[in-house]
Parts: C-alpha cells; structure tokens; sequence
C-alpha cells in the first residue's frame, strides 16, 4: 500500500484534524496522488462545518479519517493562530478545484464531474470545455439521485476510470457519500467541492477579491442571500467565537 508524503505534520482544532498544507504543497500531493494511483478523499474544513461536527459525530469520524483535509475558511486559520497552531494560509475549495484542473488538462488526467443541478453541471461543463479543450472529461451527472441509484451512480463513476472526481453537494452528503463509495469507485484523487459548481457558472456569484483576500467572503454570502446563509454564517460564527473564547478561559488544551 502507498502512502503520502506530507511535507508537514497534521494539527488539531477542537477535535477536528487539519493539514496546514499550502495551495502548492496541497496541489504537489494531488499530483503524486495520481501519478501513484493511491485511492484518496480530499475534504475541506471551514467554521461552518468545523461547529457541524461538533454535534455530528459520524461527520468529525469521515472528515477526521480523510487523508488531506485543507482549511477552507479564514475563520478557521485565525481561530487556530489563537492556539499557537500555524495554518500559513487558507486553501479555498473552489480555488484548488480550479488548479486540479488545470493540473489535470496539463498532465492528461481523466476527470469526473458529479453534483448540483442538471442545468448547472451542464452549463460548468460547458464553460470547463471552453477554458481547456484538451481537459479529458470522461463523464459527468446531477447530484440528485436517490439512495437506490446511488449504486448504479458510483457503478457509473468507476467504469469511466477517472483519476479526479468533484463531487458538488452539500454537507455531510458529500463527505458521507464519498467515505462509503471511495473503495468501490477506485478514482486516486476525489474531492467534495461543495457549491462550486454554481459559482463557476455564476448562478451563485463569490465576493470581491479584496474581501476574499480579508476573510469576508462570508459577509459577502451573507448579504447576497440573508435568506438562506444567516444560519449557517450568523449562527455558526458566534458558536465558534464562543468555542475559542471559553477554551480562552479555561485553559483548555486544543491541539
């Protein structure tokens, strides 16, 4: 069995393992991934997720057990600065998505898109197509199927023989999916990229990158749909505010 090798040792945040992994070291790993075809799920930890998995415990057991798990939130690099624990930067998941990409049109690697509505996944396939015409893309579908037609699905996903898989949904339907799948779809490099797929195609737009570049990409969401976001920004940054100030307080040991 091949294993990884990770240029620096893994840390810990109220429960929750992190690879403070650069965008470089994280896309050298993808690569070698890959090229050594070893069978490895990618998952990204950002607040919201982070205080989700403090109730959840089947979803801290998946995340935990993923062999690269990047800090996708700059919440979550502050958060862990307060502790002593160096996170040198925060590695988006759209972002890497887009460099595994564009790593995979240059090296020739098979890829498979999965998730988000049918018209969306077409139109990103149309825009991925238009961006790298040489991008082998064996195969995409929605990410909405029952759990009988999961086994057809993941069927599907093997036989294309993809060295990447994006799979577009939300938590923790894509990182459980994945942990139960993995073995049996035999893809090296899969990766949850969550809504991805609609910010590509502009269904949902991201924040100005000076508010990305400030860690208030957030707020951005935030105000674009008050709606549907509040909960899961409002709600979960006070949480974990709250977390980091009563470990503060008391001492306790995070990492």
């Amino acid at each position: 069995m091949k294993y990884l090798n990770k240029p620096k040792k893994r840390i810990e945040l109220f429960g929750v393992k992190i690879d403070p992994l650069t965008m470089q070291e994280t896309l050298k790993l993808a690569e070698e991934i890959i090229e050594n075809r070893i069978i490895t799920q990618h998952v990204v930890v950002n607040v919201a997720k982070l205080v989700m998995m403090q109730k959840d415990k089947k979803l801290k057991e998946v995340v935990n057990s993923c062999d690269i798990i990047n800090a996708d939130g700059q919440g979550i690099v502050w958060g862990a600065r307060f502790f002593g624990l160096n996170i040198h930067e925060r590695v988006a998941g759209i972002d890497l998505m887009l460099n595994v990409i564009r790593l995979a049109a240059e090296k020739k690697y098979r890829v498979f898109f999965l998730g988000a509505e049918g018209f969306v996944i077409n139109k990103a396939i149309e825009k991925i197509k238009s961006q790298y015409p040489n991008l082998q893309i064996v195969g995409y579908r929605d990410g909405y199927f029952s759990e009988s037609e999961e086994e057809k699905v993941t069927k599907r996903i093997k036989d294309s023989k993809a060295d990447i898989l994006f799979v577009g949904m939300s938590s923790p339907k894509k990182e459980l999916f994945l942990n139960k799948f993995i073995n049996i779809m035999q893809i090296p490099f899969v990766m949850g990229v969550g809504g991805s797929f609609d910010v590509l195609v502009s269904y949902v737009k991201r924040a100005p990158i000076w508010m990305q570049a400030m860690g208030l990409e957030w707020f951005y969401r935030l105000i674009s749909e008050p709606k549907r976001m509040w909960k899961r920004y409002l709600v979960t940054n006070t949480i974990f505010l709250w977390m980091i100030l009563k470990a503060l307080i008391i001492g306790k040991r995070i990492g």
